[in-house]
Protein backbone atom coordinates (compact mmCIF):
# COMPACT_ATOMS: atom_id res chain seq x y z
CA UNK A 1 0.00 0.00 0.00
CA UNK A 2 2.77 2.42 0.97
CA UNK A 3 4.67 1.54 -2.19
CA UNK A 4 1.60 2.24 -4.33
CA UNK A 5 1.13 5.63 -2.67
CA UNK A 6 4.77 6.49 -3.29
CA UNK A 7 4.44 5.39 -6.92
CA UNK A 8 1.32 7.52 -7.36
CA UNK A 9 3.01 10.52 -5.73
CA UNK A 10 6.00 10.07 -8.02
CA UNK A 11 3.73 9.98 -11.07
CA UNK A 12 1.88 13.10 -9.92
CA UNK A 13 5.13 14.99 -9.35
CA UNK A 14 6.36 13.91 -12.76
CA UNK A 15 3.13 15.13 -14.35
CA UNK A 16 3.34 18.49 -12.55
CA UNK A 17 6.96 18.73 -13.64
CA UNK A 18 5.95 18.42 -17.29
CA UNK A 19 3.13 20.93 -16.77
CA UNK A 20 5.20 23.46 -14.85
CA UNK A 21 6.70 25.31 -17.89
CA UNK A 22 3.25 25.85 -19.37
CA UNK A 23 1.80 26.86 -16.00
CA UNK A 24 4.63 29.33 -15.38
CA UNK A 25 4.13 30.92 -18.80
CA UNK A 26 0.37 31.04 -18.19
CA UNK A 27 0.96 32.76 -14.88
CA UNK A 28 3.43 35.29 -16.29
CA UNK A 29 1.66 36.17 -19.53
CA UNK A 30 -2.01 35.76 -18.59
CA UNK A 31 -2.89 35.58 -14.90
CA UNK A 32 -0.58 38.36 -13.68
CA UNK A 33 -1.38 40.78 -16.57
CA UNK A 34 -5.12 40.25 -16.08
CA UNK A 35 -4.75 40.95 -12.38
CA UNK A 36 -2.77 44.11 -13.12
CA UNK A 37 -5.40 45.34 -15.59
CA UNK A 38 -8.17 44.83 -13.03
CA UNK A 39 -6.17 46.74 -10.42
CA UNK A 40 -5.10 49.58 -12.72
CA UNK A 41 -8.70 50.04 -13.94
CA UNK A 42 -9.53 51.53 -10.54
CA UNK A 43 -6.52 53.87 -10.42
CA UNK A 44 -5.38 57.05 -12.17
CA UNK A 45 -2.13 55.39 -13.28
CA UNK A 46 -0.19 57.59 -15.72
CA UNK A 47 2.69 55.80 -17.40
CA UNK A 48 5.23 58.61 -16.93
CA UNK A 49 4.52 58.96 -13.20
CA UNK A 50 3.96 55.39 -12.00
CA UNK A 51 4.79 56.16 -8.36
CA UNK A 52 2.05 58.79 -8.10
CA UNK A 53 -0.90 56.56 -8.97
CA UNK A 54 -3.75 56.37 -6.50
CA UNK A 55 -6.99 54.46 -6.13
CA UNK A 56 -9.97 56.38 -7.58
CA UNK A 57 -12.71 53.75 -7.45
CA UNK A 58 -15.22 53.82 -10.31
CA UNK A 59 -14.14 57.22 -11.64
CA UNK A 60 -12.66 55.74 -14.83
CA UNK A 61 -15.89 53.86 -15.59
CA UNK A 62 -17.97 56.97 -14.94
CA UNK A 63 -15.71 58.84 -17.36
CA UNK A 64 -16.30 56.16 -20.01
CA UNK A 65 -20.02 56.89 -20.02
CA UNK A 66 -19.29 60.54 -20.85
CA UNK A 67 -16.46 59.90 -23.32
CA UNK A 68 -17.82 60.48 -26.87
CA UNK A 69 -14.80 58.79 -28.48
CA UNK A 70 -15.30 55.63 -26.39
CA UNK A 71 -19.00 55.55 -27.21
CA UNK A 72 -18.12 56.05 -30.87
CA UNK A 73 -15.64 53.16 -30.69
CA UNK A 74 -18.37 50.90 -29.27
CA UNK A 75 -20.74 51.82 -32.10
CA UNK A 76 -18.01 51.37 -34.71
CA UNK A 77 -17.10 47.95 -33.32
CA UNK A 78 -20.75 46.89 -33.34
CA UNK A 79 -21.13 48.17 -36.90
CA UNK A 80 -18.10 46.23 -38.04
CA UNK A 81 -19.33 43.03 -36.39
CA UNK A 82 -22.83 43.38 -37.88
CA UNK A 83 -21.42 43.78 -41.40
CA UNK A 84 -18.46 41.39 -41.30
CA UNK A 85 -20.50 38.35 -40.23
CA UNK A 86 -22.78 38.07 -43.30
CA UNK A 87 -20.13 39.33 -45.75
CA UNK A 88 -17.26 37.10 -44.61
CA UNK A 89 -19.33 34.00 -43.88
CA UNK A 90 -21.27 34.38 -47.12
CA UNK A 91 -18.03 34.66 -49.09
CA UNK A 92 -16.52 31.68 -47.23
CA UNK A 93 -19.57 29.51 -47.89
CA UNK A 94 -19.60 30.47 -51.55
CA UNK A 95 -15.91 29.64 -51.96
CA UNK A 96 -16.41 26.32 -50.16
CA UNK A 97 -19.19 25.41 -52.58
CA UNK A 98 -16.91 26.24 -55.53
CA UNK A 99 -13.98 24.08 -54.39
CA UNK A 100 -16.16 21.26 -53.02
CA UNK A 101 -16.96 20.01 -56.51
CA UNK A 102 -14.42 17.79 -58.25
CA UNK A 103 -13.21 19.76 -61.24
CA UNK A 104 -9.98 20.80 -62.91
CA UNK A 105 -8.25 23.75 -61.29
CA UNK A 106 -9.65 23.12 -57.81
CA UNK A 107 -6.19 23.25 -56.25
CA UNK A 108 -5.58 26.65 -57.82
CA UNK A 109 -8.79 28.03 -56.36
CA UNK A 110 -8.03 26.59 -52.92
CA UNK A 111 -4.60 28.21 -52.88
CA UNK A 112 -5.94 31.51 -54.26
CA UNK A 113 -8.77 31.67 -51.72
CA UNK A 114 -6.57 30.73 -48.77
CA UNK A 115 -3.48 32.78 -49.68
CA UNK A 116 -4.64 36.04 -48.01
CA UNK A 117 -5.07 34.21 -44.69
CA UNK A 118 -1.35 33.45 -44.37
CA UNK A 119 -0.31 36.99 -45.30
CA UNK A 120 0.46 39.59 -42.66
CA UNK A 121 -2.48 41.86 -41.82
CA UNK A 122 -0.13 44.83 -41.91
CA UNK A 123 1.04 43.96 -45.43
CA UNK A 124 -2.53 43.45 -46.61
CA UNK A 125 -3.65 46.73 -45.05
CA UNK A 126 -0.82 48.64 -46.76
CA UNK A 127 -1.62 46.93 -50.08
CA UNK A 128 -5.29 47.91 -49.92
CA UNK A 129 -4.35 51.38 -48.71
CA UNK A 130 -2.71 51.95 -52.09
CA UNK A 131 -5.44 50.17 -54.05
CA UNK A 132 -8.12 52.36 -52.44
CA UNK A 133 -6.21 55.61 -52.83
CA UNK A 134 -8.74 58.21 -54.09
CA UNK A 135 -6.18 59.92 -56.33
CA UNK A 136 -4.28 57.19 -58.15
CA UNK A 137 -5.57 53.93 -56.69
CA UNK A 138 -6.17 50.95 -58.98
CA UNK A 139 -9.78 50.53 -57.90
CA UNK A 140 -10.69 54.11 -58.77
CA UNK A 141 -8.90 53.74 -62.10
CA UNK A 142 -11.12 50.75 -62.87
CA UNK A 143 -14.22 52.68 -61.82
CA UNK A 144 -13.23 55.56 -64.10
CA UNK A 145 -12.89 53.13 -67.00
CA UNK A 146 -16.56 52.19 -66.69
CA UNK A 147 -17.74 55.77 -66.22
CA UNK A 148 -18.02 55.92 -62.43
CA UNK A 149 -16.47 58.89 -60.62
CA UNK A 150 -13.58 58.32 -58.20
CA UNK A 151 -14.66 57.46 -54.67
CA UNK A 152 -12.99 58.73 -51.46
CA UNK A 153 -13.18 55.31 -49.77
CA UNK A 154 -10.89 55.52 -46.70
CA UNK A 155 -11.09 59.33 -46.63
CA UNK A 156 -14.86 59.37 -46.29
CA UNK A 157 -16.53 58.95 -42.86
CA UNK A 158 -19.39 57.17 -44.61
CA UNK A 159 -17.28 54.76 -46.69
CA UNK A 160 -14.21 54.06 -44.57
CA UNK A 161 -15.74 51.40 -42.31
CA UNK A 162 -17.30 49.57 -45.26
CA UNK A 163 -13.90 49.54 -46.98
CA UNK A 164 -12.35 48.00 -43.87
CA UNK A 165 -15.16 45.42 -43.74
CA UNK A 166 -14.42 44.45 -47.34
CA UNK A 167 -10.66 44.16 -46.75
CA UNK A 168 -11.16 42.14 -43.56
CA UNK A 169 -13.60 39.76 -45.25
CA UNK A 170 -11.26 39.33 -48.21
CA UNK A 171 -8.39 38.48 -45.88
CA UNK A 172 -10.20 36.13 -43.49
CA UNK A 173 -12.78 34.30 -45.59
CA UNK A 174 -10.28 31.67 -46.74
CA UNK A 175 -9.95 30.24 -43.24
CA UNK A 176 -13.72 29.91 -42.77
CA UNK A 177 -13.84 28.39 -46.27
CA UNK A 178 -11.68 25.48 -45.08
CA UNK A 179 -13.96 24.91 -42.09
CA UNK A 180 -17.06 24.91 -44.28
CA UNK A 181 -15.31 22.64 -46.79
CA UNK A 182 -14.44 20.15 -44.06
CA UNK A 183 -18.07 20.13 -42.91
CA UNK A 184 -19.35 19.60 -46.45
CA UNK A 185 -16.98 16.72 -47.10
CA UNK A 186 -18.23 14.98 -43.95
CA UNK A 187 -21.78 14.87 -45.33
CA UNK A 188 -22.45 11.35 -46.70
CA UNK A 189 -22.70 11.29 -50.48
CA UNK A 190 -25.47 8.68 -50.22
CA UNK A 191 -27.83 11.43 -49.10
CA UNK A 192 -27.22 13.45 -52.27
CA UNK A 193 -27.51 10.36 -54.48
CA UNK A 194 -30.87 9.48 -52.94
CA UNK A 195 -32.03 13.08 -53.41
CA UNK A 196 -31.07 13.02 -57.09
CA UNK A 197 -33.02 9.80 -57.59
CA UNK A 198 -36.06 11.56 -56.11
CA UNK A 199 -35.62 14.45 -58.56
CA UNK A 200 -34.46 17.02 -56.00
CA UNK A 201 -32.86 20.06 -57.64
CA UNK A 202 -29.40 21.38 -56.70
CA UNK A 203 -30.92 24.36 -54.89
CA UNK A 204 -33.23 22.09 -52.89
CA UNK A 205 -30.28 19.84 -52.03
CA UNK A 206 -28.38 22.86 -50.74
CA UNK A 207 -31.37 24.17 -48.78
CA UNK A 208 -32.70 20.94 -47.28
CA UNK A 209 -29.56 18.76 -47.06
CA UNK A 210 -26.34 20.80 -47.09
CA UNK A 211 -27.38 23.63 -44.78
CA UNK A 212 -29.09 21.52 -42.08
CA UNK A 213 -26.21 19.03 -41.94
CA UNK A 214 -23.71 21.90 -42.00
CA UNK A 215 -25.36 23.61 -39.02
CA UNK A 216 -22.81 22.55 -36.33
CA UNK A 217 -19.91 23.77 -38.49
CA UNK A 218 -21.73 26.96 -39.42
CA UNK A 219 -22.51 27.70 -35.77
CA UNK A 220 -18.88 27.20 -34.76
CA UNK A 221 -17.67 29.43 -37.60
CA UNK A 222 -20.24 32.09 -36.73
CA UNK A 223 -19.29 32.31 -33.06
CA UNK A 224 -15.51 32.23 -33.60
CA UNK A 225 -15.78 34.89 -36.30
CA UNK A 226 -17.97 36.97 -34.01
CA UNK A 227 -15.41 36.98 -31.20
CA UNK A 228 -12.54 37.62 -33.62
CA UNK A 229 -14.39 40.57 -35.18
CA UNK A 230 -14.56 42.38 -31.85
CA UNK A 231 -10.74 42.44 -31.73
CA UNK A 232 -10.34 44.59 -34.86
CA UNK A 233 -7.29 46.87 -34.59
CA UNK A 234 -4.67 46.37 -37.32
CA UNK A 235 -6.73 47.48 -40.33
CA UNK A 236 -7.96 50.81 -38.89
CA UNK A 237 -4.56 51.46 -37.31
CA UNK A 238 -2.70 51.09 -40.62
CA UNK A 239 -5.31 52.26 -43.10
CA UNK A 240 -7.12 55.15 -41.39
CA UNK A 241 -5.57 55.73 -37.92
CA UNK A 242 -9.13 55.60 -36.61
CA UNK A 243 -10.37 58.38 -38.88
CA UNK A 244 -11.75 60.18 -40.64
CA UNK A 245 -13.59 61.85 -37.76
CA UNK A 246 -13.22 58.71 -35.59
CA UNK A 247 -15.42 56.78 -38.03
CA UNK A 248 -13.20 53.67 -37.87
CA UNK A 249 -11.86 53.77 -34.32
CA UNK A 250 -12.66 50.52 -32.48
CA UNK A 251 -12.60 49.51 -28.83
CA UNK A 252 -9.28 47.68 -29.07
CA UNK A 253 -7.69 50.52 -31.03
CA UNK A 254 -8.95 53.02 -28.45
CA UNK A 255 -7.42 50.91 -25.67
CA UNK A 256 -4.11 51.09 -27.55
CA UNK A 257 -4.38 54.85 -28.06
CA UNK A 258 -5.15 55.59 -24.43
CA UNK A 259 -2.56 53.18 -23.02
CA UNK A 260 0.40 53.63 -25.36
CA UNK A 261 -0.14 56.96 -27.13
CA UNK A 262 -1.68 59.02 -24.34
CA UNK A 263 -0.07 56.82 -21.63
CA UNK A 264 -3.26 56.77 -19.55
CA UNK A 265 -2.78 53.24 -18.29
CA UNK A 266 -5.54 53.42 -15.68
CA UNK A 267 -8.14 54.69 -18.12
CA UNK A 268 -7.13 52.23 -20.86
CA UNK A 269 -7.31 49.40 -18.31
CA UNK A 270 -10.91 50.31 -17.52
CA UNK A 271 -11.75 50.14 -21.24
CA UNK A 272 -9.95 46.79 -21.47
CA UNK A 273 -11.93 45.48 -18.49
CA UNK A 274 -15.22 46.49 -20.12
CA UNK A 275 -14.10 44.89 -23.38
CA UNK A 276 -13.04 41.67 -21.64
CA UNK A 277 -16.38 41.48 -19.83
CA UNK A 278 -18.16 41.85 -23.16
CA UNK A 279 -16.10 39.09 -24.77
CA UNK A 280 -16.65 36.90 -21.71
CA UNK A 281 -20.41 37.28 -22.01
CA UNK A 282 -20.24 36.35 -25.69
CA UNK A 283 -18.13 33.30 -24.83
CA UNK A 284 -20.69 32.16 -22.25
CA UNK A 285 -23.45 32.49 -24.84
CA UNK A 286 -21.26 30.56 -27.28
CA UNK A 287 -20.78 27.68 -24.85
CA UNK A 288 -24.49 27.52 -24.10
CA UNK A 289 -25.50 27.60 -27.76
CA UNK A 290 -22.96 24.90 -28.70
CA UNK A 291 -24.09 22.76 -25.78
CA UNK A 292 -27.72 23.05 -26.81
CA UNK A 293 -26.76 22.23 -30.38
CA UNK A 294 -25.02 19.05 -29.25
Amino acid sequence: MVQKKRQKLKENLLGYGFLSPALILLLIFLVIPVGMVVYYAFTDYYLLTPNERKFIGLANFARLLKDPTFLKSVLNTAQFVIWIIPVQLGAALGMALIVNKKRKGNMFFKVAFFAPVVMSLVVISILWLYLLNPNNGLLNALLNKIGIASQPFLRSPKQAMYAIVFVSAWQGAGYQMLLFLGGMQNIPQDVYEAAELDGITKWQQFRYITMPLLKPTALFVLLTTLISAFKLIVQPMVMTQGGPMNSTITMVYYIYQQGFTDRLVGYSSSIALVFTTLIGMISLVQRRVLKEDE
